[in-house]
């Protein structure tokens, strides 16, 4: 069972927070297959730019399950505690705090995982950001800014100190990227120095390897990201490896050509035909790749249609093939 700040549930498994990614539908799409835990997309704490299409589209839904979990990121403590109440006005169930992306647009504004240089800033946007709601705020971190500056549990010890309810850690630096090993021993070392839930996140891929971090760390549980791309069931495929449930029964092939007619008819609804259609492209692309061995030739093929009804044409005849691989 995991607790984060009095929000309950069995499953131990989150899928994480990626931009461009991780939007209403993916959501959906992944709690058809049993997903409880799921991050939006890093929402800016200026609430000055959420007018804009992108930020829109990833505000609080009021109409989605819970729990209904916004990552917020930025730099200035009084402006990330306004956007913290503003999402909790707005039905948000857990506020999450990004400082772990190492993307360059975001680093060079001083937020995401360049926050982690100034331990005395990250103390304060978390204590601002904690006293203005009520709601749980979680913390997402690397181990540092590089290999020579690692300093994930002073953060860690900050973060417990400052009302965090739970930290995910990537077991990477900033330099790294999404590069080279994780080093998951500095996951364990992250975990035995607080007593809140530490969540354990980089590079698992499977069941197995999940479960073997879970042993190796320590952690309460596991973030999926990339791998969860095109196998929005791998969720509860770990949950269920590490209920010792044994292994899920993986969905057929009909079952996942279904799942992706209706992510496609999701996207459209959700960003409109003609952004839906671009949006979907990288999606489908991600299924094909992860499910079909012809996956990067369909890929390029469905990349080139131009309308709605071409890509739903082109899924339904996908149901003919019998060349689905197996994929957790």
């Amino acid at each position: 069972m995991l607790d984060i700040g009095g929000i309950r549930h069995p499953s131990r498994v989150l899928v994480a927070p990626m931009a461009g990614v991780t939007d209403r539908p993916f959501r959906d799409l992944c709690r058809r297959f049993g997903a409880h835990w799921l991050v939006g997309e890093m929402l800016t704490s200026d609430q000055s730019l959420w007018h804009s299409r992108k930020s829109q589209s990833r505000q609080v839904c009021a109409d989605e399950l819970g729990p209904r979990w916004i990552q917020i990121a930025g730099a200035d403590p009084g402006m990330m505690a306004a956007a913290a109440t503003a999402n909790e006005l707005a039905g948000a169930h857990m506020i999450d705090i990004n400082m772990g992306c190492p993307a360059k647009k975001v680093c060079n504004k001083a937020a995401g995982s360049a926050l982690l240089r100034d331990e005395y800033l990250v103390r304060e946007i978390l204590e601002q950001v904690t006293a203005a709601v009520t709601i749980p705020v979680t913390l997402k971190i690397r181990l540092g800014w590089s290999k020579e500056q690692q300093n994930a549990e002073a953060i860690a010890e900050i973060a417990q100190a400052a009302g965090i309810s739970a930290l995910t850690v990537h077991g990477r630096t900033r330099a790294c990227k999404f590069e080279g090993t994780v080093d998951y021993d500095a996951i364990g070392r992250v975990k035995r120095a607080v007593s809140i839930p530490v969540i354990g996140n980089g590079d698992i891929k499977s069941p197995i390897h999940a479960k073997q971090v879970m042993g190796r760390t320590g952690v309460d549980a596991v973030m999926v990201g990339r791998a969860a791309l095109g196998r929005p069931w791998l969720v509860s495929a770990i949950d269920r490896l590490l209920s010792d449930d044994g292994p899920v029964p993986l969905p057929s092939m009909a079952q996942r050509i279904e799942a992706v007619q209706q992510h496609l008819s999701a996207l459209l609804d959700f960003y409109g035909v003609d952004h839906g259609c671009k949006i979907a492209r990288k999606h489908v692309g991600w299924f094909l790749e992860a499910n079909m061995k012809e996956g990067k030739a369909l890929s390029r093929e469905f990349n080139r249609l131009q309308s709605a009804d071409e890509q739903r044409q082109m899924i339904l005849r996908w149901s003919t093939m019998t060349t689905m691989e197996c994929a957790a």
